[in-house]
């Protein structure tokens, strides 16, 4: 049988579950993914449990934050006065404000903490620093 190796193009259905159980993202309730594994499209410790696994074989995978989404960078985090927001945003824990760089880049900051006169934004990813547990079937080798 001809197993996953990098640069093979792969369909997958994947489940993603954090520490404590809570379901993060899904394949099953869409379409399952394709991509060509060692592209970097996906985060590096799910592209590397594909490799050697059969068409059909289903396994489950502890992605380590590292091989995830990284650490969490406290310069990607800052406290800011509210009334540097703009006037028409009711700022509110769980939120995420979009903001342009000068590059043009779009960067999404989730607001984490408030207190009456200020907010913490962070621009890490929402996982970061999380250790991803993974339900990975392997589908297809296209």
């Amino acid at each position: 049988m001809v197993q996953a190796k990098m640069g093979d193009r792969v369909k997958v259905h994947y489940k993603g579950t954090l520490d404590n159980g809570d379901v993060f993202d899904s394949s099953y309730e869409r379409h399952p993914i394709e991509f060509t594994i060692g592209e970097q499209k996906l985060i590096p410790g799910f592209e590397s449990a594909l490799v050697g696994m059969n068409e059909g074989e289903k396994k489950t995978v502890n992605v380590l934050s590292d091989e995830a989404y990284g650490q969490a960078q406290a310069d990607l985090i800052a406290v800011v006065k509210k009334d540097r927001l703009p006037s028409n945003i009711e700022p509110c824990v769980g939120q995420v404000l979009q903001v342009t760089s000068q590059g043009g880049a779009i960067i999404n900051f989730a607001i984490t903490d408030m207190t009456d006169d200020t907010v913490t934004l962070d621009a890490n990813h929402p996982l970061a620093g999380k250790d991803l547990l993974f339900e990975i079937e392997l589908l297809q080798i296209i």
